[in-house]
């Protein structure tokens, strides 16, 4: 995956993460910038589990879910 596509992919989790995980949020620039170290996240959590995630939806379902994870994380961290 080229690295336009890897980013593109993180920003949109982002603000899908953003919009699901309400209150937990960083802004929408924060929410971002989650979405694509969430997409790492994701993609080595899934890979822990034996997982992979094929064609577009797949990889934004990936790193949607490893967004999530990032802001739930961070809103039990600031706390």
């Amino acid at each position: 995956m080229s690295l336009l596509w890897f980013l593109l992919i993180g920003l949109a989790a982002g603000f899908i993460a953003g919009k699901l995980m309400r209150g937990a949020g960083f802004g929408l620039l924060g929410n971002l910038l989650v979405g694509v170290i969430g997409a790492v996240l994701g993609g080595f959590l899934f890979g822990l589990l034996g997982l992979q995630a094929y064609g577009l939806l797949g990889n934004l379902v990936v790193a949607t879910l490893g967004a999530i994870v990032l802001l739930w994380l961070a809103s039990v961290l600031r706390k």
